[in-house]
């Protein structure tokens, strides 16, 4: 195997393939990216079994068709040194040679017949869906997913496909955030997409995505690249009684002074009491040791007080992800869960419970 790319072109893809390497173990072979020569063009792998990419680089000159595999972080740190030039890589015995003008590297190789290989994109159900409402939409219900709990399924985001929409869902059992696109063509079900994989395919996909899933694997394919995940296998909350049928207040306020008001008095401890009153908000800091408390004057058309608390990471990532000037926070009274709600996009939070 043969093939000449310029320094800028491979260190990209490279670079692109490092989240989808096995890291703790340097002697598997999920620790290497597979590359292979065929017809003049390149196509490269990695994977750690749960997760995989695989990306194309045609109209290669002077090639010769072979396989091979190396380390890819090993790979990348020796490409990121080279210049700005041609680099030729070259498979002889069981070494990856690389070089460029008198620099010249050379790397072990695995049996490149060996590496895993990736699901097929046959017979698999079809999600049509615009790559940039997909993006949007679980790039809003990401900081709700949930990291290493024992309840493997809400280590993901819920893509639930419904007659007439598509809800995206995740919850970390503290609060429950979803959003909705409208469902043209696609068949009911559902499906959990991991965690790491929701996070990759927001960095991945620009480009026009095509995107097949089963019962077991997700798969994201654009001219140049295929993207796989396995996906979770378990049973998601159903979260859809968690949804209030109706409640008592809603009320419409400015974002970008619940932001300002929640920042300042979360600069020394994240738990916050906001208390709303006919005519203000009062926000101030749950934290025993110091004081942090601020005001805004605002007419809100309700009746009597009532408090919320709670931790401000969770308003501020909902709010951070709004698209509109004015936000939504229902609620039917303090120390119950609060719905926080802007056009599509809505997330239920649980207070932290204060004596009254």
């Amino acid at each position: 195997m043969k093939f000449v790319l310029t320094k800028s072109i491979i260190e990209n893809v490279i670079s692109a393939m490092q989240p989808f390497l096995e890291k703790k173990d340097a002697s598997s072979i999920t620790s290497h990216i597979y590359l292979e020569v065929l017809d003049s063009k390149l196509t490269l792998k990695a994977t750690d079994y749960e997760i995989g990419l695989e990306s194309y680089i045609p109209d290669l000159i002077n090639s010769v068709n072979g396989k091979a595999t190396a380390n890819g972080q090993n790979l990348l740190n020796i490409i990121k040194r080279l210049k700005e030039s041609e680099i030729t890589f070259e498979a002889i015995d069981n070494s990856l040679i690389i070089k460029q003008n008198k620099s010249n590297f050379k790397l072990p190789m695995y049996d490149a017949n060996e590496y895993p290989s990736f699901p097929k994109n046959d017979n698999l159900n079809i999600l049509n869906i615009n790559n940039i409402n997909l993006i949007n939409s679980i790039k809003k219900i990401t900081p709700a997913i949930d990291n290493n709990n024992p309840k493997f399924e809400l280590n993901g985001a819920l893509v639930d496909i419904k007659e007439d929409k598509i809800n995206f869902v995740a919850t970390d059992t503290r609060r429950l955030a979803v959003t909705h696109l409208q469902n043209i063509s696609n068949k009911v079900n559902q499906f959990i997409i991991p965690k790491k994989a929701i996070i990759e395919i927001q960095k991945l996909f620009l480009d026009e995505i095509k995107i097949a899933y089963d019962d077991t694997n997700l798969i994201i394919s654009t001219q140049n690249m295929q993207f796989f995940t396995k996906l979770i296998n378990g049973k998601f909350p159903d979260y859809e009684r968690i949804i209030p049928n109706s409640l008592k207040n809603n009320l419409s306020l400015p974002k970008a002074i619940l932001i300002e008001s929640i920042k300042l008095v979360t600069s020394l401890f994240s738990n916050i009491k906001i208390t709303f009153t006919p005519n203000s908000i009062i926000f101030e800091s749950l934290d025993e040791e110091s004081e942090s408390k601020t005001q805004i004057d605002i007419d809100l058309n309700i009746t009597s007080e009532f408090y919320l608390a709670v931790n401000a990471k969770y308003l501020l990532d909902f709010l951070s992800l709004t698209n509109n000037e004015n936000v939504t926070i229902g609620f039917n009274e303090s120390n119950l869960p609060f719905y926080l709600e802007d056009d599509k996009f809505f997330t239920i939070v649980m207070p932290i419970v204060l004596e009254k």
